[in-house]
């Protein structure tokens, strides 16, 4: 398949003409057509290719308000949580007039770069649907739970302006995320950090270097993406101090963040739901209207409930 017809396909896949409103009234979460990220054979990151592919489902707003954010979810990078932690996601930020993009990126197994790569792919997708799917291409933003938040803090730390030079027209399309959001995060492969997601996204016998390389406490610059965390205290798999050195760094750095450190719920706070699980996502709203990447009044819900399936 032509580089060339990948960027229309995605568009045609995912729905670039709008439902009518009646069927969007109907289920304002609904989910669109689930789509391939490549075209073909996924790269891999040292000149081969993979013929496992990446997907990602796009939940649009019954009101967009321009924003949208990839959803990683988690799963130790050896598997993935896609539904409190992707569909249930989406459905909830549509609610606010956020699109949702759950991306399903691709099990690493030792090959560092997959999900990353998968990740950036998914960024520049969505700017380059953006006109068609009623997004912000200035207003995308990712956001990843535990291993998930891993990837998602590592597309924040490492990006690139797309090459302008391309056959491929999303490759033309930066990857930089606008904003990100951090829940009970894998940051860290140090002693602090989660070993079965370390194991998992760098081989069982990485080196040092490779274990500092993704270490995204020790990759953040001033350019990385303004970042909102949260994480519970009593988290005994993936300690908060994961998102406590990251916040440091980004302050350090001179970068917008905010840290909400909340007393209790362990890893998934409480099974993603009750006081704890509904204080990130009131926070997180409302640090995204203080940096006016939402409306103000969206911190309110107005299309549907947040549901997790």
């Amino acid at each position: 398949m032509s580089l060339r017809l990948v960027l229309p396909l995605i568009a045609a896949l995912l729905g670039a003409a709008s439902p009518s409103s009646s069927a969007r009234a109907a289920d304002a979460s609904r989910p669109d057509e689930r789509a391939p990220l490549w075209p073909g054979p996924a790269p891999v990151g040292d000149g081969t290719l993979d013929t496992n592919n990446a997907y990602i489902t796009v939940h649009r707003a019954l009101k967009p308000n321009g924003a949208s954010i990839v959803i990683c979810p988690g799963g130790g990078y050896g598997g993935l949580v896609t539904g409190a932690e992707g569909h249930g996601i989406a459905q909830w930020l549509n609610g606010h007039g956020i699109g949702g993009i759950v991306l399903e990126y691709r099990l690493p197994h030792g090959r560092a770069r997959v999900p990353l790569l998968d990740a950036q792919r998914a960024l520049r997708v969505v700017r380059a649907n953006a006109r068609a799917w009623e997004l912000d291409p200035a207003r995308v933003g990712i956001m990843g739970f535990s291993a998930g938040g891993h990837l998602a803090s590592t597309a924040a730390t490492r990006f690139d302006d797309g090459d302008s030079l391309s056959t491929d027209p999303i490759a033309r399309f930066g990857c930089r995320p606008d904003f990100a959001i951090l829940v009970y995060p894998v940051i860290s492969f140090g002693p602090k950090g989660h070993s079965g997601s370390r194991d998992n996204l760098l081989g069982a016998n990485a080196s040092p270097g490779l274990v500092d390389a993704y270490s995204n406490e020790k990759q953040v610059t001033g350019r990385t993406s303004p970042t909102y965390l949260a994480h519970a205290l009593d988290d005994h798999a993936v300690p908060a101090e994961n998102s406590a050195m990251f916040y440091r760094e980004l302050r350090d750095h001179k970068v917008p963040s905010e840290y909400l450190e909340l007393p209790s719920g362990d890893h998934g706070l409480d099974g993603y739901k009750g006081p704890m699980w509904d204080a990130w996502q009131s926070g997180s709203l409302k640090w995204l209207a203080s940096l006016k990447l939402i409306p103000a009044a969206d911190t309110v819900g107005r299309d549907a409930p947040a549901k997790n399936p």
